[in-house]
């Protein structure tokens, strides 16, 4: 079996996944629950057992490379993320009902990477200047920020829409939102959240400059790709740093949540194909 099978499979799997949660929120579907977390679990591994197997692929063409390069590996890898740090979440606050919100995220950006005809799935050699050990470490923490950044955006859908309910009647566990988490809760996931993404961020945006002064001779060149992963930085150390020292909370800060993840998108998707610069490799 080839990776691409494992990695379609994987797509529909988080269909499957996605559909679960989505009968555990609006049909409180309790017995539903452990099903949903065991079949994203294997859905997890299959996953898993697919990038690993691309890897060995690259190392039988004679690449060995790790598969983190292209658009179609940095999707299927940010996937992989969003789910790891979902079941984490999940694990961490006992509430499933968020799986309906956030592993839609990963499901659509698998759909992407399958079906897709603007990214390639072939596997290519990097380009000399990339070939360094500080790859996997800067793709690997971005990408763990950007999965953090996609949940605290779930999270954020999941407090408007709580709380737009709740403004216009009380909602009870009699409710279809009645099954969500209270919105204190949402907000106090949804700030960890996003700090648990800023912080790998930053690490990331280290590691980068790191790779990029090996790769190009300069540790910043100002470069879109670079440019938009400061904005997004400081958009999520503004909005942080307004929660400590002004209080912000609640639809404030889901709202940005929503507005931070859209830089992130950008700064991921559009600047590789909408923008000329060192890092349009990745549409390659």
């Amino acid at each position: 079996m080839e990776s691409s099978q494992l990695i379609g499979i994987t797509t529909f799997t988080y269909l499957f996944s996605t559909i679960l949660y989505a009968a555990i929120f609006i049909f409180k579907a309790k017995r539903l629950e452990t099903t949903a977390t065991i079949f994203t679990v294997i859905a997890l591994l299959i996953q898993t057992a697919g990038i690993g197997l691309r890897w060995m692929e690259s190392y039988q063409m004679g690449i060995g490379r790790a598969p983190l390069t292209n658009m179609y590996e940095s999707v299927v890898f940010f996937a992989w993320t969003i789910i790891f740090i979902y079941l984490i979440i999940e694990w961490r606050f006992k509430t499933r009902v968020i799986g309906a919100f956030a592993v839609p995220f990963a499901f659509l950006a698998m759909a992407y990477a399958s079906f897709s005809s603007e990214i390639t799935k072939e596997i290519s050699p990097l380009i000399p200047a990339l070939q360094s050990n500080w790859l996997i470490a800067h793709v690997v923490t971005c990408f763990i920020g950007y999965a953090a950044f996609a949940i605290a955006a779930a999270l954020g859908i999941m407090y408007l829409i709580k709380n737009t309910s709740e403004t216009r009647q009380s909602t009870n566990d009699t409710t279809l939102l009645g099954s969500l988490p209270p919105l204190k809760v949402i907000d106090d996931i949804t700030h960890k959240t996003m700090v648990f993404g800023f912080l790998w961020l930053s690490i990331g945006i280290i590691t980068g400059a790191i790779w990029a002064n090996s790769a190009w001779g300069t540790y910043w060149s100002w470069d879109p790709k670079e440019t938009w992963s400061l904005i997004t930085w400081f958009f999520y150390a503004i909005t942080l740093h307004a929660r400590y020292t002004r209080g912000w909370g609640g639809t404030r800060i889901a709202w940005l949540a929503l507005i931070g993840f859209i830089s992130v998108l950008f700064t991921y998707y559009g600047v590789n194909f909408l923008l000329s610069g060192l890092h349009s490799y990745g549409a390659n």
